[in-house]
């Protein structure tokens, strides 16, 4: 079962009969190691890189350094800052802040009526427009980089020197983003320090997407005309509208607050 007497045999070493016995080992020379030599050899080895490789690093330090070939564009091709004039816009003094997916954007601001002062209509930086919408800029620059604005577009004109519009797409990353800053507006709007009302549905537009507001009271100084203004917000998308619409008499026409944001929508 476990092998046979042969294959036990076969695995004993044999043995001297008598008294013959194994010749004595020759003492007198040591034995030598075995691997020695190649150990020898790749010990010399790895110094011959060590010392290759210092001596490598030797000759580049104590060499002058290579220049390197010239650039194929000496220049980045970009317009020349301008100084302020009558000729000059925000787009032409600021124009190394645009790209041109921000004029996509801007071609779908409503155009500017006839018999109408233009201000401004284009694409917009921005810290521009953080600086001239919120109270608090610099915070109101950082609340709209983390909610990852992609561009803004912006139309400005006013009518008879009495209606004054101001019209604003905000482009975000995502529906997500832009939805977070239209419930944003309708939840301060309602408050006494701006319109002071509930407001209303924006005719045309689902509940969701959209709200107007118009001031409950006429902000009134001395020396002044009473201002009144209206406000709409609307989302398409990933894209917010702001309407500000202004009257320097007291009195705003809700249907033409109704009519700029539903025209506006369309054009989305």
């Amino acid at each position: 079962m476990w092998g046979t007497p042969l294959e036990h045999e076969q695995t004993i070493p044999e043995q001297r009969k008598g008294d013959e016995s194994a010749p004595e080992p020759d003492t007198s020379a040591p034995r030598r190691r075995k691997g020695r030599t190649t150990l020898l050899i790749a010990g010399a080895a790895a110094l011959g890189v060590l010392a290759g490789t210092i001596t490598g690093y030797a000759v580049q330090y104590h060499r002058e350094p290579t220049p390197l070939p010239p650039l194929a564009q000496q220049k980045m091709a970009a317009p020349k800052p301008q100084a302020m004039s009558d000729a000059t816009t925000r787009r032409s003094i600021n124009a190394n802040r645009w790209h041109k997916a921000d004029e996509e954007l801007a071609k779908k601001l409503l155009d500017v009526p006839g018999g109408a002062k233009s201000d401004f209509s284009g694409a917009l930086s921005v810290d521009l427009f953080a600086a001239g919408y919120y109270k608090d800029a610099s915070g109101g620059l950082g609340g709209l980089i983390t909610d990852r604005i992609r561009s803004i577009a912006s139309a400005d004109w006013s009518e008879s020197d009495r209606n004054f519009v101001e019209i604003n797409l905000l482009q975000f990353s995502d529906r997500n983003e832009a939805e977070d800053f239209q419930l944003g507006i309708e939840h301060y709007m309602p408050t006494k320090e701006y319109a002071g009302n509930a407001g209303k549905e924006v005719p045309g537009v689902p509940e969701e997407f959209g709200h107007m507001w118009v001031d409950s009271d006429a902000s009134v100084k001395p020396g002044y005309h009473p201002l009144r203004a209206g406000r709409a917000v609307v989302r398409r998308g990933d894209i917010v509208v702001s309407i500000q619409y202004t009257n320097n008499r007291g009195e705003v026409d809700e249907s033409v607050l109704a009519d700029l944001a539903k025209r506006q929508m369309e054009r989305l």
